[in-house]
């Protein structure tokens, strides 16, 4: 019985070690296939790949390249309109200055002589409504610092 044990022992065993023996021949059988269509066919494969995703970045380049471009556009176009409203607000003011200027002046612009008048009359006058208005401000920081 012992020896009939050793036999199915034996057995077992060589064909573990041939399982495993063909397992091995399989595997550098596979690097062997692989290292021929690599040699063989693979380079038209890569070249392919090549092909293809440098087909896939020109198409990103050019779709981003119009999304810059476009909003370049935009921006322009809001600068443009920022600028022109600036324009017609300064030139609103200045309008606006000159008028109070030619208004408040309107002797000065008549001549030396009367020129002359106005300036006599008018520093004291103006000295007078600010010391007035200083005045008016003092009262009102007492008021309010009193509350």
């Amino acid at each position: 019985m012992l020896n009939a044990f050793q036999q199915k022992a034996n057995r077992v065993g060589d064909n573990v070690f041939a399982a495993s023996r063909q397992v091995w021949l399989a595997g550098l059988g596979a690097a062997v296939v692989a290292r021929d269509w690599a040699e063989k066919e693979a380079s038209g494969v890569f070249r392919t790949l090549v092909k293809e995703g440098t087909a896939v970045e020109s198409r990103a380049i050019r779709l981003v390249g119009d999304q810059v471009e476009s909003s370049v556009t935009k921006a322009n176009v809001v600068l443009k309109r920022t600028r022109a409203t600036i324009e017609t607000v300064v030139r609103a003011y200045t309008d606006t200055a000159v008028g109070i200027v030619r208004q408040s002046i309107p002797r000065l612009a008549q001549g030396p002589a009367s020129s002359a008048k106005v300036s006599a009359r008018r520093p004291a006058k103006a000295a007078k409504q600010a010391r007035k208005s200083v005045q008016r401000g003092k009262r009102a920081a007492k008021a309010t610092s009193k509350r």
